[in-house]
């Protein structure tokens, strides 16, 4: 489920993400006061069989019922792993549209929230699961060469020729010839910018990630999160809490 609001005296809005369907907006009526349809159900980080209908001239579906199928309980048990997820289901449900073929994005969201469940949070994880997020939506930001004339790093996480900055309004990096144009642009060292692409290309692989200095994750952690508010024209509630919440 990716999110759930009060609707009247005793139902509820819901908002969830499937492997069929896609995104499904619906009511469930009588959720607040339900012993037996949607007891605790309807709650963050769960993973359940959903029951619904489509209403015609409707954009809400009317939803049955739902059954536990997985609930991540170890998520739920530190404040860190908490904000992480949060911020997991924020992003997809952000990035997601209704009518998507979102298998993809519900199988990562969900491989996302088990790493969690098993491994505490960390900002390698945090990355290479936005940028994988954004390439499966469709919002892949350009981090090989200068979004703007093409120009292109030297190789090497640690290596890099000039000043490069991103552009969450170009939609990826900046060359030091191209990065006067814009005043929002974030400044990138040449090994963040090594960080993003690295996370770009492979994705999460645990255990195999090299050996990054936490200055320069500090900075390609500064991108992201902006990149993403640029794309849905709003901030991003829980992305206020990611700074502090790595134990």
């Amino acid at each position: 489920m990716l999110r759930s609001w009060a609707y009247g005296e005793s139902d509820k809005i819901v908002s969830l993400l499937t492997r069929d369907f896609g995104k499904v907006r619906g009511i469930a009526k009588g959720a607040k006061r339900s012993r037996k349809r949607f007891l605790n159900v309807l709650e963050p980080f769960t993973l359940v069989q959903l029951r619904f209908h489509e209403r015609p001239n409707s954009p809400l579906a009317f939803i049955h019922a739902c059954d536990w199928v997985y609930v991540f309980r170890a998520i739920t048990r530190t404040l860190a792993k908490i904000v992480h997820a949060s911020y997991l289901v924020e992003i997809t449900d952000e990035l997601t549209r209704d009518g998507d073929d979102c298998l993809p994005l519900f199988d990562h969201l969900r491989d996302g929230l088990r790493f969690l469940e098993e491994n505490a949070p960390s900002s390698e994880f945090l990355t290479a699961f936005e940028l994988t997020l954004l390439r499966l939506a469709g919002y892949q930001p350009t981090l090989e060469h200068c979004q703007r004339c093409g120009a292109k790093p030297s190789p090497g996480h640690g290596q890099g020729n000039g000043r490069w900055e991103f552009s969450p309004r170009d939609g990826g990096v900046l060359c030091r010839n191209c990065n006067g144009l814009r005043r929002e642009a974030v400044p990138l060292s040449p090994e963040a910018l090594g960080i993003l692409a690295h996370f770009q290309r492979l994705g999460w692989e645990d255990g195999e990630t090299p050996a990054f200095s936490r200055p320069a994750l500090r900075e390609a952690r500064q991108v992201l999160p902006l990149f993403i508010q640029y794309q849905i024209s709003k901030k991003l509630k829980s992305a206020a809490f990611l700074d502090g919440a790595f134990q």
